[in-house]
């Protein structure tokens, strides 16, 4: 299927005057009010003035051909006013239709007129020039008005493509009819040029169908006005071809029963005025949905054009002559297929162009795509030259989308992308790969050093007035690499600014960072740790190790955190704050957390039975606490191990909470309905509000260790910093969990501001299931920690 033949019709809304209640709308989608009667009664009219036209021109009574041509006359002109009367009722868009579809109709009546008088007065069958000249300018006033429907093509260059369609399947006819038609007719008759002449008027109304049917578009169902017209298109295209086999045989007379076809086709017109407007296209741009042209209606110009080959062979004489007419057809039909492939071609290279523009641009900013910047870079580094790659990524970007929607990111996006389009300002070529990452090409032809253009890009995306105050204003990090003889194509160099670009993340963010050797080390042993990450779980290379929570009156171990460790089989054990962030930033943080919630039960099953009921707490991820299955792994980890779900805390940070949705918030409150504890952890170092411990339904406070650290420092911001959030918990009922003590003056303070818990290596460091049990049983025993 030829490109050139795939313009659809935009995706489209019935337009709100056809909804609004209108008096004159029924379901069915006909006129039917009191101001539709009059045209109701003269349809009903016409009908049956048709009708009995009909009998009387098959009876052959008195008069008919006076009764023929006062019937197509009156028929016509009713046409021509509900034509009038439609271009009134409906909406502007369809005006131009209506008005030109009642001259098309105006004008065949008065050729009609004319026709009927030089009949009168003459006595033969009027061929005169004039006649003809009207109708044919109300064939061509019609084909204008088809071209002006909602669904016609909206370009110049596809209209003309329909118009061609049309004249090339009308031409294509004229040798198939002269083979039908005037093959057996004497020599004589085909001399008369009125007789032969008369065969281009099927030709038109050819012309005019075929439009109809392109101008209809492809959208289901089609409008019902459209079906009326063509079907009038179609009952005068068989009349005029009927009259000129009748006239070319000298067997036609006025007042034949064939009279009757053109006053049908007028009443066609006049039912097709009644039906509502089509819908109205809300957005011309919008043709991702419309359905594709059947194949048919694409070749259709394409196969009559076969048949007019054959016709022509068979048309020509015994002397191998072809007819002049067959002859002249066959040339403008040869025309009219150049000029359509040229326009074909035209439309084609307008096609390639757009496609190739879709192919490489990013849609929402204008800058070239990934796609686009790949090739660019491949080009630059077949030329001899430096070549360096700056990787951008917005920080915070993800938090404008979940705060004020994805529009107000798509907006904040194309605004940056300005920004930074102006800030590298000739100096490189800079691409939107995706999402809120952006990379920018400087090669040999470009006159600003890497470095120099990352400080403009960051000078650019400083907030202005307003911006930041508004929160929606996320900084850069940039990674820089250049090409060097470590690199050995494109992609070598583009995970080296990926890289450089971490590393700026992980320098504060808002700042940028060139590969060096030492960070494409590092960023080595990152991949391979998270790879071996991976199978540290199912590998059994995790393990607990648990820090004792004590009772500071009377020293008794009342719980203990677990807290995860891994023994990497070739560097050793490695702490919590060496591989935990490699988790969250992998989504390996889910299956860990599962994983210490079902071995902190299982160990926590060891003393359930102890008098003390010491109690286990686990940290909770972010990303798990999202999760809705947290809830399914809590209760089957405390339900296998045998233990009461009050058993088990879980310890949440500020970050995490302050992210949560009203979904978070519902899945805690369900826990704490199950008996599940919950702790706030490192309180006082987030987002601290008092309007979100209302919220959560917590039962513990942890104060953070660098509040108690500075207790040793006589600090009075601290003391009371901690004294604080004591007496907040208390307010809130909530008891208190003072961490990192390690010192006795740390444990006499919070001792004495009232804190009821501690923990830290005062009590003691964080050790195996064993050494727990131990001081449990020095608990049980009645001996303290001191």
């Amino acid at each position: 299927m030829p490109p050139q033949d795939l313009e659809q019709a935009p995706a489209c809304a019935r337009p709100a005057s056809a909804d609004r209640g209108s008096p004159d709308r029924r379901r069915t989608g006909r006129v039917s009010s009191g101001s539709a009667r009059p045209r109701r009664v003269g349809l009903l009219v016409a009908v049956g003035g048709v009708l009995l036209l009909t009998v009387w021109l098959a009876a052959a009574l008195p008069g008919a051909a006076l009764a023929s041509d006062l019937g197509a006359l009156l028929v016509s002109g009713w046409a021509v006013m509900a034509c009038v009367g439609a271009a009134r009722r409906q909406p502007a868009s369809l005006r131009r239709f209506w008005t030109l579809l009642a001259a098309s109709t105006g004008l065949a009546a008065v050729g009609r007129a004319l026709w009927a008088a030089q009949r009168l007065t003459g006595g033969e069958l009027p061929h005169i020039a004039l006649v003809a000249a009207v109708y044919l300018t109300g064939i061509l006033t019609g084909t204008v008005a088809l071209l002006c429907v909602l669904t016609a093509p909206r370009s110049p260059v596809g209209r003309a493509r329909v118009l061609l369609d049309g004249v090339i399947v009308g031409l294509a006819l004229v040798p198939i009819v002269w083979v039908v038609v005037f093959r057996d007719v004497d020599a004589a008759a085909l001399a008369d040029p009125v007789r032969t002449l008369g065969l281009f008027f099927p030709m038109l109304d050819l012309v005019q169908l075929t439009v109809l049917v392109a101008a209809a578009g492809t959208a289901r169902p089609v409008w019902r006005p459209m079906t009326m017209i063509a079907g009038s298109l179609v009952t005068r295209a068989l009349a005029d071809t009927a009259y000129v086999a009748l006239a070319a045989r000298g067997d036609y007379v006025a007042g034949h029963l064939l009279d009757v076809c053109w006053p049908v086709s007028y009443l066609l017109i006049v039912a097709a005025t009644w039906y509502p407007p089509p819908p109205v296209c809300t957005d011309p741009d919008d043709t991702a949905d419309a359905p594709l042209p059947p194949w048919w209606q694409v070749a259709l110009p394409y196969l009559l054009v076969g048949g007019a080959i054959g016709a022509v062979m068979l048309a020509r004489k015994p002397t191998g002559q072809t007819p002049h007419l067959v002859f002249v057809g066959m040339l403008g039909l040869l025309a009219a297929l150049a000029v359509r492939q040229g326009l074909a071609a035209q439309q084609n290279l307008w096609l390639v162009a757009r496609l190739r523009t879709l192919a490489y641009t990013d849609q929402l900013t204008g800058l070239p795509n990934r796609l686009m910047f790949i090739r660019q870079l491949r080009r630059a580094l077949r030329v001899e030259g430096p070549v360096a790659v700056l990787m951008l990524d917005l920080d915070g970007f993800k938090q404008v989308n979940d705060r004020f929607g994805h529009a107000t990111g798509d907006t904040l996006l194309t605004r940056l992308a300005a920004r930074m389009r102006s800030a590298v300002d000739g100096d490189g070529i800079i691409a939107r790969l995706g999402g809120d990452e952006f990379a920018v090409l400087v090669d040999g032809e470009r006159s600003a050093p890497p470095e120099r253009l990352a400080e403009r890009l960051l000078d650019a995306l400083q907030p202005s007035d307003g911006e930041e105050h508004a929160g929606v204003h996320p900084s850069a990090s940039i990674g820089i690499a250049e090409y060097g003889p470590q690199h050995t194509s494109h992609t070598d160099l583009l995970r080296d600014a990926d890289i450089a670009m971490y590393a700026a993340k992980a320098a504060g963010k808002s700042a940028y960072r060139v590969c060096t050797p030492e960070l494409r080390e590092a960023a080595v042993s990152r991949a391979e740790l998270i790879a071996d990450l991976r199978r540290a779980v199912d590998e059994g290379q995790l393990h607990l190790e648990f820090q004792p929570i004590v009772d500071l009156a009377t020293g008794a171990v009342r719980s203990a955190e677990a807290l995860v460790r891994w023994r990497h089989p070739r560097l050793g054990l490695l702490s919590p704050a060496r591989f935990l962030p490699l988790a969250e930033e992998t989504g390996l943080i889910v299956q860990i957390d599962r994983w210490v919630i079902h071995e902190a039960c299982r160990a926590a099953a060891t003393w359930r039975d102890r008098p003390t009921e010491a109690t286990v707490a686990v940290n909770i991820a972010a990303a798990h606490l999202r999760r809705p299955d947290l809830i399914a792994t809590v209760t089957a980890a405390t339900a296998a191990a045998g233990l009461a779900p009050r058993t088990l805390t879980l310890e949440l940070t500020e970050s995490a909470l302050i992210d949560g949705s009203e979904a978070v918030l519902e899945r805690l409150r369900q826990l704490r309905e199950l008996g599940i504890r919950i702790a706030i952890d490192d309180f006082g170092t987030g987002y601290s509000s008092l309007s979100y411990l209302h919220r959560i339904p917590a039962t513990e406070l942890k104060i953070d260790r660098s509040f108690v650290a500075r207790l040793d420092l006589d600090d009075d911001r601290a003391y009371a910093t901690v004294e604080m959030v004591t007496r907040l918990a208390n307010a809130f009922d909530l008891s208190v969990v003072a961490e990192g003590v390690e010192t006795e003056r740390q444990h006499a303070a919070v001792a004495a501001i009232g804190c009821l818990h501690g923990q830290g290596y005062r009590y003691g460091r964080p050790g195996g299931l064993v050494q727990l049990n131990s001081l449990l049983g020095r608990a049980e025993s009645g001996l303290t920690l001191t």
